[in-house]
């Protein structure tokens, strides 16, 4: 239906310039009607041409206005059978992400219509990618980033998607650009770099939910920025069987609830900033079996500091928590810490 209007209203459009025209120009002669040729004015004649090619100049127009406000769509879909010369329709789907973004309007969607790997993207306005529920919606790299994002204003949401870096990729998502990111139920892995890649210097929000980030050579998630605070909210998700599972450094700020950072080779949750200040709120999680520490805060230029309410700590290899210079641990309730081991330094308070 909402075809037809769009046509309707480009009839409605094109219709009276069209009667401008002469009427003889659309309508054939009779024998009866035919004259003989009568030789007008030169002047007239050029007259004639000249209104009869400007009508034509606006209509070109009013047909390539249409044929530009139909280009894009506020929801696209893509399919494991699709091809990128495609509208990107559901009837007729793209093959990749990268190939149906030109095609959908900012702020709008792309849907995944069944299994398939849909390619690397760059994204570079607010939209939503989904790959639906139930489904093995991914994105596939080699050497590769699997998704950047330079987004500006607006909102980046990442869904149900399934991205590996097949042992070579570079960094799961990185964002570099943007006002929100929004990650959910997303498994992010096999990458040499981060599964969350943050790297900022416009501040902004990123929120990640239900998620499993595991297997990458560098962090689960980190937020290193240049300028301006980032802030990272995460509840519901799982980092592990990484370098480490969750590491705020220069102008970033985590707040963490339900989750947990366990099994990483190095440390669970770990605060460190050169530059600006790391914070890290943790609210009924877990940071257990890591390779060499729970929680660290510190061993940076600038302050770091932890907040710790109803954690699990416990059976990391060296320390359940250590702090580092100018770093701080503040454990308020129901933290548990067992019997690992606590570190600090001298004229650093660590109360428990």
């Amino acid at each position: 239906m909402g075809n037809c209007n769009k046509y309707l209203a480009c009839h409605d459009m094109i219709w009276p310039l069209l009667s401008l025209l002469p009427r003889y120009c659309f309508s054939p002669k009779t024998k009866a009607q035919e004259r003989p040729a009568v030789k007008l004015p030169k002047i007239k004649v050029r007259n004639f041409k000249m209104r009869t090619t400007n009508v034509f100049k606006v209509l070109a127009t009013v047909l390539l206005g249409a044929s530009l406000m139909s280009a894009q769509a506020p929801r696209t879909w893509v399919s494991g059978v699709g091809d990128d010369a495609n509208p990107c329709s559901r009837t007729a789907p793209c093959k990749t992400f990268a190939g149906a973004i030109s095609k959908t309007l900012s702020g709008g969607e792309i849907d995944a219509l069944d299994p398939g790997g849909f390619g690397a993207i760059t994204i570079t306005k607010p939209i939503t990618l989904d790959g639906g529920g139930g489904q093995a919606a991914s994105i596939l790299v080699s050497g590769t980033n699997g998704v950047v994002v330079t987004s500006g204003t607006g909102t980046v949401i990442l869904r149900n998607l399934s991205i590996n870096g097949m042992g070579s990729g570079l960094n799961g998502s990185r964002w570099l650009s943007g006002a929100a990111l929004q990650i959910e139920n997303c498994y992010i892995f096999g990458f040499t770099g981060n599964g969350v890649d943050i790297a900022k210097a416009d501040g902004g929000q990123a929120l990640i939910s239900d998620s499993f980030v595991t297997s990458n050579g560098g962090s689960g998630v980190r937020a290193q920025n240049t300028s301006n605070t980032v802030s990272v909210t995460i509840s519901r998700s799982r980092f592990e069987n990484n370098q480490f599972g969750i590491f705020s450094s220069d102008f970033s700020k985590f707040s963490v609830s339900d989750s947990d950072a366990s099994g990483n080779t190095n440390t669970g949750i770990n605060t460190q900033s050169s530059a600006g200040t790391s914070v890290v709120n943790v609210v009924r999680s877990t940071a257990a079996n890591n390779g060499n520490a729970g929680i660290i805060s510190g061993s940076g230029g600038t302050s770091s500091i932890v907040r710790l309410t109803g954690v699990a700590i416990h059976g990391n290899a060296s320390f359940g928590m250590f702090i580092g210079a100018n770093g701080q641990i503040i454990s308020f309730t129901n933290t548990n810490f067992n019997s690992d081991p606590v570190s600090g330094i001298v004229g650093t308070t660590a109360p428990f």
